[in-house]
């Protein structure tokens, strides 16, 4: 079966999700396989042999997002890493060491209030980074951590025309940023997080009030280099129940993703907010977020609410939803129930448009597996099936 990218009526891909994103009704229900970038040449999936075949099919099959941001003033693990979203210049020396299969990166940043350490780990066969050991271990090392001082990010979108050119009407560019919250949270490991919101209220209070200030200085600024289709916020799963109330989420989440929306819709582009997790004690007070979409609605029991409901309160606010069918689905299903599971989806949820197909996370594994592979072709196959209107 070949389908390409532009269906009868002046149907691009780029359209299609336009529309969604607008809650509209297209041709049919759009299909994105998430981080699978298929129209980015440099993008890690196309650039691992196992997976050619796969994204050879993306490419052919489905309405394709390309993840992109502008390139920060400076790089990621050297002397001047960007810290706490500043570009003011700091000490970090890095040692690199082998563990067996594992590379470990141990980091030392030279604050003006004492050094901070983390340790990072990684493996050829997984495409993820573990934090061993996250920068921050107290409320003082937080203190440390915000004695760098801020300077506003600078940005290079010198990318974006061969990024556009790669994609053509193939899909939209997505750029991806956190929201201040999750900035705070994951100085620390996730057990202490908890502890430091719980307990120490004010003061994770006063830490991601500083961090907001940055984020939405470095957010007009990113937005002044270029704008692109649509910015994805990602952190608020962080804040959902059972690990904080809600109460913590309308506190520490709400206000702040609001002003990054209201901020990117004045430049003209939208706003998809993820959020993984028991998304409906919450789902209300991220729809006052004014954002233009929501993914990746995961179903029960890892979510807590049917995509069907999800899709009737968002419509209700205008907002599109993006998901539902789960990685584990499709790494270790058949292909008759990745196909039964897109059926259901669609069942419930593409009625009335403003809906996207789409996985809830991307494999990882190197080389990809057969079935995951087989079953990606399945999942494809049955969207366009079963998601016509």
């Amino acid at each position: 079966m070949k389908v390409s990218s532009t269906a009868g009526g002046g149907w691009t891909s780029r359209r299609r999700l336009l529309t969604a994103l607008d809650g509209g009704i297209a041709d049919r229900v759009p299909i994105n396989t998430y981080e699978l970038a298929g129209c980015d040449r440099l993008d890690w999936y196309n650039r691992q042999p196992s997976y050619q075949g796969l994204m050879e099919f993306i490419r052919a099959h489905t309405d394709c997002i390309t993840n992109w941001n502008p390139r920060a003033g400076v790089d990621r693990y050297t002397c001047e890493e960007r810290f706490l979203g500043s570009d003011h210049p700091v000490e970090i020396v890095t040692e690199t060491e082998r563990d067996g299969a594992f590379e470990r990166r141990t980091s030392v940043c030279r604050t003006p209030r004492g050094d901070l350490r983390r340790v990072l780990q990684s493996t050829a066969t997984v495409h993820t980074t573990w934090r061993v050991e996250h920068w921050c271990k107290s409320l003082a090392d937080v203190d440390k951590a915000l004695s760098v001082p801020y300077a506003p990010g600078t940005y290079d979108a010198s990318d974006l025309g061969r990024v556009r050119s790669d994609l053509g009407d193939a899909g939209i560019v997505l750029a991806s940023i956190s929201d201040p919250a999750y900035l705070a949270a994951d100085l620390m490991s996730f057990q202490d997080f908890l502890m430091w919101a719980a307990e120490e209220t004010g003061h994770f209070a006063r830490t991601v009030d500083i961090l907001a200030e940055r984020v939405l200085e470095n957010l007009r600024r990113q937005l002044d280099c270029c704008v692109v289709d649509c910015y994805r916020i990602v952190g608020p799963e962080y804040f959902t129940p059972p690990y904080l109330s809600p109460a913590m989420f309308r506190r520490f989440v709400v206000p702040h993703v609001k002003a990054m929306t209201e901020l990117i819709h004045g430049r003209g582009a939208k706003v998809r907010l993820h959020c993984h997790g028991r998304i409906g004690r919450v789902l209300d007070m991220i729809l006052e977020t004014g954002c233009d979409g929501i993914d990746p609605c995961e179903p029960p029991p890892d979510g807590d609410i049917e995509i069907g409901e999800v899709k009737r309160r968002c419509s209700e606010r205008g907002v599109s939803v993006w998901g539902n069918i789960e990685l584990k689905v499709l790494e270790q299903g058949t292909a008759g129930e990745v196909r039964a599971e897109v059926r259901k989806i669609l069942d419930q949820a593409k009625a009335g448009g403003g809906f996207v197909l789409m996985p809830t996370a991307a494999p990882i594994d190197v080389p990809l597996s057969p079935r995951t592979e087989a079953n990606y072709r399945a999942f494809i196959e049955a969207g366009l099936e079963y998601g016509g209107y």
